[in-house]
């Protein structure tokens, strides 16, 4: 028997690779029991938003979560891309004209530059329910119970306290209402910001692989310690890029966020200090697997890329 990568580089090439094959079963053109028809242009659509595209990081944080466990790819392989389907949809809404106003996604353009902006409003939806439609499934898990609990997981994460709230106090924060007046965020406000709008999938990622997992209280509170960690690294690192990385290696326009006076701890503190803050949530983070031993190095190692991270 070959065995399984355990490189990250390797890890990373497995699960996308797994991933991108469940969501092209998954947007398939035949309708499936209870659907009359896939309409092309939709389906077309969201093709192009959710395939050929990304690290896939999330689906990588559920699986080698759900791997400390003993669970194999192919058990964790359905919530994976169901993750991915929400992270997919978030993306081609934050692109469109009323949010971001991004014409560039992974260097080629955004969905609503392609299929206009009403098409890619309905991808971004269809895709958020068929994440759902995913995890009801018995190839998410053979058990119900397990089921709704992921279900519930990505509601909350994804909706008005965790993801979709976020991107409301970051419109807020931009002046984008009212009398166009943005809001003065303090720095723990702005951590609440990038905890909800970034960080809650990808915490929800790693605890998506601990229900798949069966993990107990004492691994649940260590691997949502790391997701925590995790997720506001990432965002500290991909505002950083936003002010040193290049349109090319980004794939996208970079220096958005300050021409739209995005709140950010980048801006609140400075590139150093939020240097520093970066190190400080990545030794967080590796340290929480502590008790998984050589088990957790892979989701170590992801921590640290997440911050060394060129696109």
């Amino acid at each position: 028997m070959t065995p399984a990568p355990t490189s990250l580089p390797q890890r990373f090439t497995a699960i996308a690779a797994a991933t991108e094959q469940r969501l092209v079963d998954a947007l398939a053109d035949t309708a499936l029991a209870g659907e009359r028809r896939r309409p092309d242009r939709l389906m077309a659509a969201m093709r192009h938003g959710a395939l050929d595209g990304g690290k896939r990081l999330r689906p990588l944080l559920v699986a080698e979560t759900a791997a400390l466990f003993d669970v194999p790819l192919e058990g964790a392989i359905t919530t994976a891309a169901a993750i991915e389907c929400v992270h997919c949809y978030s993306l081609i809404h934050d692109d469109l004209p009323a949010m971001d106003n991004d014409l560039l996604r992974r260097g080629r353009p955004t969905v609503h530059v392609a299929y206009g902006e009403a098409t890619a409003i309905l991808a971004g939806d269809a895709l958020l329910t068929l994440a759902f439609d995913l995890l009801t499934g018995e190839d998410a898990h053979k058990s119900p119970a397990v089921r709704i609990a992921l279900v519930r997981l990505l509601a909350r994460a994804s909706g008005l306290g965790g993801m979709v709230g976020g991107q409301m106090l970051d419109l807020a924060a931009e002046g984008r209402f009212a009398d166009g007046v943005p809001l003065d965020l303090d720095i723990p406000e702005i951590r609440d910001l990038q905890a909800m709008k970034t960080g809650a999938l990808l915490a929800a990622s790693v605890e998506a692989g601990a229900i798949i997992g069966g993990a107990g209280p004492e691994a649940c509170a260590a691997l949502a310690a790391y997701g925590t960690a995790l997720g506001a690294a990432f965002q500290i690192a991909d505002d950083l890029l936003d002010v040193e990385g290049t349109s090319e290696a980004m794939g996208k326009q970079v220096g958005k966020d300050s021409e739209a006076g995005k709140a950010t701890l980048v801006s609140a503190l400075g590139v150093p200090a939020a240097r520093e803050v970066l190190a400080s949530l990545v030794t967080e983070a590796t340290h929480a697997l502590t008790p998984f031993g050589a088990k957790g190095e892979t989701l170590a190692a992801a921590a640290r890329f997440v911050a060394e991270r060129q696109n």
